[in-house]
C-alpha cells in the first residue's frame, strides 16, 4: 500500500520560490481504517499553513516495502528530502544526510532521550533522528498464574500479583505452569521474525549485550555465553519452553498462543495490550528478571527519520521542528501505543490519564535507561540477519551456545571492520 498525500510533486512550484518537500514516511496501522496516512496528511497541511513558503508531499508505505523504496530512490539519484524507515547508517556512512545540528533547532535537538539521540550517532555525529520507541516487558497471564498457585486469585485484574527479581523466581513460576499442564509455560521466539530481540532481551538481563562499552561487537563474551546456557539447560532442557522448539517459534505466533490462553508469560511490546485486551485476557506486565536480581538496562527498539543533502536544509529542518513538538509527538504515539523520543512527549504522556495510559507508563519507565540495537553501524543490518537465522539452535539440545556466540562475534567484527 502507498498514499501520496499532499503537493504538487515539483521541486520548485512557478516563479514564487516556493519549495516542496517529498517526504517518504512507513505505514504504522494494521487496515486502511488507520493507516498512518491521516495522520501525516494532517501533518502537512497544518504544516504548510505555518510555512507558506514551504509544501509537503508524503508518500506512505508498507513497512514491508518502505526501506526498499528509500534504497530505489537514492540509487535512481531521487532521494526524498526526508525519509522516516527503519535505519539510517548505510546513507550516514555514504554522506548522504544531513547531521542533526545542521538541520534541527537547539531545543528540538536537546528534546532527544539521550539513549535514543546517541543511537542515531555515527562516530558520535548524529545523523539518525528517533521518531518513535517501545521498550520489552514481561507479559504473565494473571489467570492461568492462579490456577498454577503462582498468584492468589485475589490478584487476577490488578496486573500486581507477581513481581520477579531473579531467573530462578521465573524458573520456579514456569515449574508450576508445566505441572499445571499449561502448554507453553514460557514462550521463547527465536525464530527468524524477531529472533534478535528476544535474544537482546535476555542478553542485558544477564549483564551482557550485543556491544562492549567502547560499542565494539561482544557478542561471545562470558555474561553472553552463560545467558544462553541457562536458557538452553533451564528453560528449554527443563521442558518450559512449551511444544514448539525455540527456533521455529515466531514472534506473532507466541503472541497468538498468549492470547489464546495457551501462554504463561512471554516478551513482549505494547502492541501485545491491544491485543491481549482484545480477547478479555487478564495479564500483567514486568521487567524481565535479571541473572542476579540486579537492574538492568531494558531493551528499546527505534525507528528513524533522516534528511537527505538535496539542497533543502533549511526547509527540511522547519519541518522537522514541526514533527518533534510535544503535540505532534503525543499525537501519533498515542495513536499506535508507541512511546514518544523527545523528553517533552515523555512528560505529556506521563501527565495522560486512562487505562491505557497507565498500562503504557510501565513501558514508559524503562525508556530512559535503555539499550538499543547497535543502529550505528553499517554491519547491524548483516549481523541481525545472522543472528536470526543462527541464535535458536544455541537453546537445543545439544546446542554449543560458546562455539555459535564465537563464530557470530567473528563475523560481526569482520563486517564491521570494512
Amino acid at each position: 500500500m502507498s498514499m501520496t498525500l499532499t503537493g504538487c510533486g515539483t521541486e520548485v512550484l512557478g516563479g514564487n520560490n516556493e519549495v516542496t518537500l517529498r517526504v517518504v514516511a512507513a505505514d504504522y496501522g494494521d487496515n486502511p481504517a488507520n493507516s498512518s496516512a491521516t495522520y501525516w496528511k494532517d501533518l502537512a497541511q497544518r504544516f504548510e499553513k505555518e510555512q507558506p513558503g514551504i509544501k509537503v508531499e508524503v508518500n506512505v508505505y508498507s513497512w514491508t516495502e518502505v526501506d526498499a523504496k528509500v534504497a530505489d530512490m537514492v540509487k535512481a539519484g531521487k532521494a526524498p528530502d526526508v525519509a522516516q524507515i527503519g535505519a539510517y547508517a548505510d546513507y550516514a556512512a555514504a554522506d548522504k544526510l544531513y547531521t542533526a545540528d545542521e538541520l534541527l533547532s537547539v531545543q528540538t535537538e536537546a528534546d532527544f532521550l539521550a539513549p535514543l539521540a546517541d543511537a542515531g550517532k555515527v562516530k558520535r555525529v548524529q545523523y539518525g533522528m528517533p521518531f518513535v520507541a517501545s521498550t520489552r516487558l514481561l507479559f504473565y497471564n494473571e489467570k492461568l498464574f492462579a490456577d498454577a498457585g503462582v498468584i492468589p486469585a485475589s490478584a487476577v485484574g490488578t496486573g500486581k500479583g507477581w513481581q520477579p527479581k531473579t531467573w530462578s523466581e521465573l524458573e520456579a513460576a514456569a515449574k508450576k505452569l508445566k505441572a499445571a499442564k499449561v502448554p507453553t509455560p514460557f514462550a521463547l521466539p527465536l525464530g527468524r521474525e524477531e529472533a534478535q530481540a528476544e535474544t537482546m532481551n535476555w542478553l542485558l538481563a544477564g549483564g551482557g549485550g550485543y556491544t562492549d562499552n567502547e560499542e565494539s561487537y561482544s557478542l561471545d563474551s562470558p555474561d553472553n555465553v552463560k545467558t544462553f546456557e541457562y536458557l538452553r539447560d533451564t528453560l528449554v532442557g527443563g521442558g518450559l519452553t512449551g511444544p514448539v522448539e525455540p527456533a521455529k517459534l515466531d514472534r506473532q505466533a507466541a503472541f497468538d498462543g498468549f492470547t489464546r490462553g495457551e501462554v504463561g508469560m512471554l516478551n513482549g511490546h505494547p502492541t501485545l495490550i491491544k491485543q491481549a485486551a482484545a480477547k478479555g485476557l487478564k495479564f500483567g506486565m514486568v521487567a524481565l528478571p535479571t541473572s542476579d536480581g540486579s537492574e538492568k538496562p531494558a531493551m528499546g527498539v527505534a525507528d528513524w527519520v533522516m534528511a537527505f543533502k538535496n539542497g533543502h536544509r533549511k526547509e527540511s529542518g522547519k519541518f522537522l521542528d514541526y514533527l518533534y513538538s510535544a503535540d505532534n509527538q503525543t499525537a501519533f504515539t498515542s495513536r499506535y501505543d508507541l512511546l514518544p523520543v523527545t523528553t517533552s512527549g515523555y512528560r505529556s504522556m506521563e501527565a495522560a490519564t486512562g487505562a491505557g495510559a497507565t498500562q503504557l507508563k510501565t513501558f514508559l519507565q524503562a525508556l530512559p535507561s535503555s539499550r538499543l540495537y547497535p543502529v550505528g553501524k553499517k554491519s547491524w543490518a548483516g549481523v541481525s540477519e545472522n543472528i536470526k537465522q543462527n541464535i535458536g539452535k544455541t537453546v537445543q539440545p545439544g546446542g554449543q551456545p560458546a562455539k555459535t556466540l564465537e563464530e557470530m562475534a567473528r563475523t560481526a567484527r569482520a563486517a564491521d571492520s570494512h
